[in-house]
């Protein structure tokens, strides 16, 4: 089976902080030394171009849970989150230093011009912009890597258009497609793992893989999702889920994400047919313990 792929979206879980931004990626790094299966590979931060995706009356309306806001309107809150294109430069380099593929989410025009001219390994489409056609337009002609696209909030039609573009683009080979449930955080009973199922079914000789973009608690659902064939797992890091903002509590601390990573690498393993009858472990136990065998 192919390796699963584990990825950490910090998003905007770094609350406006750089030193706090440096500090997650230099923790994500340290992974790989824990032992050999715990591993992170991609780092997901977000761009947005708050002006340009938001209305003026979106902009300056308080935010809906004022108790999770940095600022007096929603726009404030956005823009506290928000880091510079020379600071995606910055951590794109730590993440590099680290051993770590950098991403980002592009919400806007703006923020893919921004972000293509930094050349990311991967940049990933959120639910929320999956039908932003010239943005996807746009990276699929001028940007060279690998597109993510989320499929929350996304009826099966809007699917269909969805990937009718990228295949008319010649860009499948490069597209990965994340089932997904957009809450924070999502119930179980809405996570609906079956549509890993379907998407497989339909696109996986189509696009260059499936993958899973959970938004719930706990980490065994991501098991299921391997078990059903996703190869990409994107997860919401943070250093402390009681922090303030609406992502931190459906997303995964430290201890957490480190033991998802090596339950799926360890579960990955598992999941093969035996390559003989009897496999080479079995053959003591079988000689000592196997009662009445014929031949």
């Amino acid at each position: 089976m192919t390796e699963p792929i584990v990825i950490a979206e910090i998003g905007c879980n770094h609350t406006g902080s750089m030193e706090i931004a440096h500090k997650m990626i230099k923790l994500l790094g340290v992974f790989k030394y824990l032992d050999d299966k715990s591993q992170i590979d991609i780092v997901k931060f977000q761009k947005r171009t708050n002006k340009e995706l938001l209305s003026e009356q979106e902009y300056n309306a308080p935010h809906p849970h004022p108790e999770n806001s940095y600022g007096k309107t929603y726009g404030e809150h956005r823009e506290a989150l928000e880091f510079s294109i020379e600071q995606h430069k910055q951590l794109q380099i730590w993440c590099r230093e680290e051993g770590l593929i950098y991403s980002t989410s592009v919400w806007d025009m703006t923020a893919a011009k921004e972000i293509v001219s930094i050349s990311p390994k991967v940049i990933k489409i959120p639910s929320a912009c999956n039908l932003d056609f010239e943005m996807l337009s746009y990276l699929c002609s001028e940007y060279n890597g690998e597109i993510h696209l989320s499929l929350g909030m996304t009826t099966q039609k809007e699917e269909e258009t969805i990937l009718k573009l990228f295949k008319d683009k010649h860009r499948l080979k490069d597209l990965v497609i994340y089932a997904c449930t957009s809450g924070y955080p999502v119930p179980f009973e809405d996570i609906a793992l079956y549509e890993i199922t379907r998407l497989k079914q339909k696109y996986e000789h189509k696009v260059k893989a499936i993958g899973f973009s959970g938004h719930h608690l706990g980490i065994a659902v991501d098991v299921a999702a391997l078990a059903l064939g996703a190869t990409y797992f994107e997860r919401h890091f943070t250093l402390d889920r009681t922090w303030k903002g609406t992502d931190h509590a459906a997303s995964l601390e430290p201890t957490g994400l480190q033991k998802l990573a090596r339950n799926l690498r360890n579960v990955s393993l598992a999941l093969s047919y035996k390559q003989k009858d009897i496999l080479d472990i079995e053959d003591v136990q079988r000689k000592k313990l196997k009662r009445k065998v014929n031949g």
